[in-house]
C-alpha cells in the first residue's frame, strides 16, 4: 500500500466515521481492504481509491466503514460488567423505580456489533427481572453486522462463555444445514431493537434516557477530542445516577467529563446533574 493510498483511506474513514487510523493500523487496513478488492474485482488499491472517489460511491463507502470498524466480540465479553449489572445496577434500579416512577429499565448497547453484547445483556436481565420490565436498544454503524445481529445465529464456539442453563433457556439448537449453530429464541430477540447509527452524527432516535449504557471497545478507535465528544453525548443520554460501561482497555482518565468512576471501566452520572 502506497503512502498516498493509506493517507487517502485514513482521511476518508475519519471524515465518515471519526475512526482515527494511526501508522500502527496500516497492516490491518491493508488486510481488510484486500477483501474489498476481491469483492469489487479490482486489481489494485489505486483502482479501489478511484472507485471511492467516483459518483455513486456511497454503497462502497458503507462497505469500507463496515470493513474497518468490525470488532471481534463474543458473549459475556468482559464478564465483570454483567456481574455489576446483575448485582449492583439492577437492585439500584428496583430501589429507584417506584420513587421515580420508572416503568422499565432501559439499556443501550451503543456499539452492538453482531449482537453478542446486547443478547448477553438480555440474558442477564431476563434472569434477574423476570417480570419483563426492561428494554434494550442496540446500535452500530455497520449495516452488515446489524443484519447478523437481527438474525441471531451463532456458532457453538461463540457460546463458550454462556452458562449451559442459559443456552437451554434462550437458544434453539440448529439441525441439518444449521447443525453446530444456535439461534437466539424469538422471545429474547424481540426484546432487543437494532438500529443503524453513527454515534457522532446527529441525535440518537430515542425519546427516553437510559439507566445504563454500554459503549465498550469503541473509543480505542478515536482520537482524544472525538472520545470526549462521544462521552459527552452518551452522558446526556443517561438519567442522573445512570451507569456508563466502557471497555477494560479504555479509560476516561485525562478526559474532560462529569462522570464518577465506580469500578474499573464503570462510571456513574452524578445524581442531580
Amino acid at each position: 500500500m502506497r503512502d498516498s493510498e493509506y493517507d487517502f483511506i485514513r482521511n476518508l474513514v475519519y471524515e465518515r466515521s471519526r475512526i482515527s487510523l494511526g501508522p500502527d493500523k496500516r497492516q490491518l487496513v491493508s488486510a481488510r481492504l484486500g477483501k474489498r478488492l476481491r469483492a469489487t474485482n479490482l486489481p489494485t488499491l489505486g483502482d479501489y481509491c478511484r472507485l471511492l472517489q467516483a459518483p455513486g460511491a456511497e454503497t462502497e463507502l458503507g462497505h469500507l466503514i463496515d470493513a474497518i470498524s468490525t470488532n471481534h466480540t463474543f458473549f459475556f465479553r468482559e464478564s465483570a460488567h454483567f456481574d455489576f449489572l446483575r448485582q449492583k445496577a439492577v437492585p439500584q434500579f428496583l430501589e429507584r423505580a417506584r420513587a421515580e416512577r420508572w416503568s422499565r429499565l432501559r439499556v443501550w448497547s451503543a456499539a452492538s456489533s453482531s449482537g453478542e453484547e446486547p443478547y448477553s445483556i438480555a440474558i442477564t436481565l431476563a434472569g434477574c427481572l423476570p417480570n419483563g420490565n426492561w428494554q434494550i436498544e442496540a446500535t452500530d454503524i455497520s449495516h452488515r453486522v446489524l443484519a447478523k445481529a437481527r438474525e441471531g445465529i451463532y456458532s457453538q464456539e461463540a457460546l463458550t462463555k454462556v452458562p449451559p442453563d442459559a443456552v437451554r433457556s434462550y437458544f434453539q439448537r440448529g439441525f441439518g444445514p444449521q447443525d453446530g449453530n444456535f439461534r437466539v429464541k424469538e422471545a429474547l430477540r424481540e426484546r432487543v431493537n437494532f438500529t443503524q447509527l453513527n454515534l457522532l452524527e446527529g441525535q440518537p432516535p430515542f425519546a427516553e434516557p437510559f439507566q445504563i449504557i454500554f459503549c465498550r471497545n469503541v473509543m480505542i478507535y478515536f482520537d482524544r477530542p472525538t472520545q470526549e465528544e462521544l462521552v459527552g453525548r452518551l452522558t446526556r443520554r443517561l438519567v442522573p445516577g445512570g451507569f456508563l460501561m466502557v471497555g477494560h482497555s479504555e479509560s476516561l482518565t485525562h478526559m474532560r467529563h462529569s462522570l464518577q468512576i465506580i469500578a474499573p471501566a464503570i462510571y456513574r452520572k452524578p445524581l442531580g446533574s
